[in-house]
């Protein structure tokens, strides 16, 4: 392999790594804003009011949050747990997102949305920081 081609896929395991760290980010984020929101969730559903409460959704995504952050650091590592656990905990933050889009719609769909692009980035691409940490 030259030079350049180990530049490019090196590149591509990074920006799997920063995109790990930026829905992680993004997940203590919204966590926080749960946690401490101070007004409960009204849902209608036939006839029925349900009153929720989303900071234990807040909890959840701040848990899911500071493991992939954690993880980010495994796969700039180029540690290969680290790209299985960055899956799991990304598949697990969009369905948590999905619970929360009632709540928060737009800022749901834009991690929904990161957490594909986090599974794309890791499958695809998260290998190849190994081989430049080999190397």
């Amino acid at each position: 392999m030259t030079t350049v081609d180990r530049t490019v896929n090196t590149g591509w395991g990074r920006f799997a790594a920063l995109m790990v760290l930026i829905a992680g980010l993004f997940s203590v984020l919204q966590g926080i804003v749960a946690v401490f929101a101070p007004d409960p969730y009204y849902v209608v559903a036939n006839g029925s009011l349900f009153i929720l409460d989303i900071s234990g959704w807040g909890w959840w995504n701040m848990i899911i949050g500071v493991l992939a952050v954690l993880t980010a650091g495994g796969l700039f590592a180029g540690q290969t747990w680290a790209r299985i656990i960055a899956v799991i905990l990304a598949v697990l933050s969009a369905i948590g997102q999905l619970f929360l889009i009632p709540a928060q719609p737009w800022w749901s769909a834009i991690l929904v949305a990161i957490d594909v692009l986090v599974i794309y980035a890791v499958t695809a691409h998260g290998g190849q920081v190994k081989e430049e940490v080999r190397s």
